[in-house]
């Protein structure tokens, strides 16, 4: 099993930077794939950007440039940096991980966080 706390959400002016921490805990078994999704009010989940053992990092192309994830100690902190924040940023962000080695930004994961809210004016 394997549990997802994110944190380092908040509310920042347009422009500036956020970096969102997800503590990952249990099994790496289910971690072979590990990203960042998140919700805007009244839009449908997007995939943010992902990262896999076996998979090449993807990006959304909305965040392409601005945003970087990145893994700390063997994927038990992940980091999704953002930088350039605009307000179609403003969402609910979402730490995940999949046991699966293939990485989809359409889904596909098996553990989710809580969520850690993200918004910019």
């Amino acid at each position: 099993h394997v549990q997802l706390v994110e944190s380092g959400g908040g509310s920042v002016q347009a422009g500036g930077s956020l970096r969102l921490s997800c503590e990952v805990l249990g099994s790496p078994d289910g971690t072979n794939c590990i990203g960042w999704f998140r919700r805007a009010p009244g839009k449908e989940r997007e995939g943010v950007a992902c990262t896999g053992s076996d998979s090449p990092t993807t990006y959304a192309d909305s965040v392409k440039g601005r945003f970087t994830i990145s893994e700390h100690g063997s994927k038990k902190i992940l980091y999704l940096q953002m930088n350039s924040l605009k307000p179609d940023d403003t969402a609910m962000y979402y730490c995940a991980a999949r046991r699966g080695y293939a990485c989809s930004l359409r889904g596909g994961f098996d553990f989710w966080g809580q969520g850690t809210q993200v918004t910019v004016s």
